[in-house]
């Protein structure tokens, strides 16, 4: 299998392009940048980038794999509509990765901890961790100063926002972004596996900003 990965729900825009074979999985070449407002203009040299380092085409594809957040909308739906568009075009399975799943895969822990990226709102994303591959609930939002942490250190951009919230030094909350290596690595374990990957769909745990406006009220007019 030949999988081109690649994350845009964090101010990190990152892409890899990772192989399978015999159940080994390598990485041929990935990057990272982190700049939030330029998703859009980051990520197509991105890809044409890691698929040249990775000396592939990209007819070679078998699969794709993107971040689907949780993360601010207008970047994640960058990636998401590249991978979706790329996907169409070279028909091939596109699988959902979740952010946060990324960020615990590349941390390597093998103890319990709480990985967080930074939600704005002054809230975070967060979800708690057996070890750097195994999730052990649903990913939520919420004020740092809400969530008991239990003791457990806290990785990611929101524990290094919140650092004095969470009670620890900042160099614990390394790695603070996804890298699309860890990504693609940890989807292509998964496939081999058997395990299954999301869809590819935004995972959203707020309702939009903007919301189509109500039927108008009736005004009764007043007669003297």
């Amino acid at each position: 299998m030949l999988l081109l990965a690649f994350d845009t729900a964090t101010p990190a825009v990152t892409a890899a392009v990772c192989e399978s074979r015999d159940g080994d999985v390598r990485v041929r070449a990935g990057l990272s940048s982190v700049d939030a407002r330029r998703h859009g203009e980051l990520l197509a040299p991105g890809i044409d980038d890691v698929m040249r380092r990775a000396g592939a085409g990209l007819s070679e594809l078998t699969h794709i794999a993107v971040g689907i957040g949780p993360g601010p909308y207008t970047g994640l739906r960058v990636g998401l509509a590249t991978a979706g568009a790329l996907a169409d075009a070279l028909g091939i399975p596109c699988h959902g990765v979740a952010t946060l799943d990324a960020v615990a895969f590349a941390s390597g822990r093998r103890t319990p901890f709480i990985a967080a990226t930074d939600a704005r709102r002054k809230e975070v994303f967060w979800a708690r961790y057996e070890d750097a591959t195994t999730r052990t609930a649903d990913i939520a939002v919420d004020r740092p100063a809400e969530i008991d942490t239990g003791g457990l250190p806290v990785i990611g951009h929101g524990a290094q926002i919140y650092a004095d919230v969470f009670g620890q030094d900042v160099d614990i909350a390394a790695p603070l972004y996804p890298s699309a290596e860890a990504l693609g690595e940890l989807a292509l374990h998964r496939l081999s596996s058997g395990a299954g990957l999301p869809e590819p769909r935004p995972l959203y745990l707020r309702r939009p900003d903007a919301t189509v406006p109500g039927a108008p009220k009736k005004v009764r007019q007043w007669q003297g």
